[in-house]
C-alpha cells in the first residue's frame, strides 16, 4: 500500500526527448492558431500585438509546465503553491480576452499531457465560434452634449425631443447659476435618421441663442491601450 502511494505522488513512466518536443511543439503549433484568430477578429483599437504575442507564448508555457507536471501530484501541488504567490495586474481591454487566454491555457494543458485530440477539437470548435462571431461589435452610441444659457432650458429640451422622435435620452444635466448642460444618448441609427429633417440639429439649437456650444462624440466600447 505503501509503494502504491508512493508511486501516485511521484508518478509513473519518463517522457523521452521527442514526447518532450512534439508536446512543446504541438503547444506551439496550436498557440499559431489562437494567434491569427485573436489578429483577425480584434481588427481596431483593440487589437494589441504584444498581447496576442502573449498568448502563443502563453500555450507554449504551459504547455511545458504540464510536461513537467505529467501525472506527479506531489511536483504539481508544489507548482501550484508558487504560482500563488505571483498577482497578475494586466487590464482587459475586452471581455473577449479573458475567452482567448482561457483558450491558450487550454491548449496548452491538453497538450502538456498529450492529449492532442481534446486540443485539436476544442481548437477547431472555439475557432470557428470566433471565426463567425469574433467580429460582433456593439453598435456605437452617440452622445449630444448642449451647453446654454438657463433659460433656454425648455427650449433646447423641445428641439431634441421633437428631431429625434423621443428616441433620444436625457442622461446627464448639469446646472450652474447661469449656465446648463445637458447629455443625451442615442444609437447611430437614431442619429442618422436625424438626418431626414430638413436642417441639421447643431443649427436648430444655435438659432434659439444663448447656445454656448453643441457638441456630437460617437461613444465606444473599444478601449485603446
Amino acid at each position: 500500500m505503501r509503494e502504491y502511494l508512493y508511486q501516485i505522488l511521484e508518478g509513473s513512466g519518463t517522457l523521452t526527448t521527442g514526447d518532450i518536443v512534439v508536446r512543446i511543439a504541438a503547444s506551439a503549433v496550436f498557440g499559431v492558431i489562437v494567434y491569427i484568430s485573436y489578429w483577425y477578429t480584434h481588427a481596431g483599437t483593440t487589437y494589441s500585438k504584444k498581447f496576442n504575442v502573449s498568448l502563443l507564448t502563453l500555450s507554449i508555457l504551459t504547455g511545458a509546465v504540464m510536461t513537467v507536471i505529467g501525472n506527479n501530484i506531489a511536483l504539481s501541488l508544489g507548482m501550484v503553491g508558487a504560482l500563488s504567490i505571483v498577482r497578475f495586474r494586466t487590464a482587459i481591454k475586452d471581455s473577449r480576452d479573458t475567452t482567448y487566454i482561457f483558450w491558450a491555457i487550454m491548449i496548452g494543458i491538453c497538450c502538456g499531457v498529450g492529449d492532442y485530440k481534446v486540443a485539436g477539437t476544442g481548437t477547431g470548435i472555439v475557432f470557428i465560434v470566433l471565426l463567425i462571431l469574433g467580429r460582433v461589435r456593439n453598435e456605437n452610441r452617440m452622445l449630444l452634449i448642449i451647453r446654454a444659457a438657463n433659460e433656454k432650458e425648455i427650449d433646447l429640451e423641445g428641439i431634441v425631443f421633437r428631431y429625434y422622435k423621443r428616441e433620444a435620452v436625457l442622461k446627464v444635466k448639469n446646472t450652474t447659476p447661469t449656465h446648463i448642460e445637458l447629455i443625451y444618448e442615442m444609437t447611430r441609427k437614431v442619429y442618422l435618421d436625424g438626418f431626414k429633417n430638413e436642417k441639421e440639429i447643431t443649427e436648430y439649437l444655435y438659432e434659439q441663442g444663448n447656445v454656448e456650444y453643441v457638441n456630437l462624440v460617437s461613444q465606444s466600447d473599444e478601449i485603446s491601450g
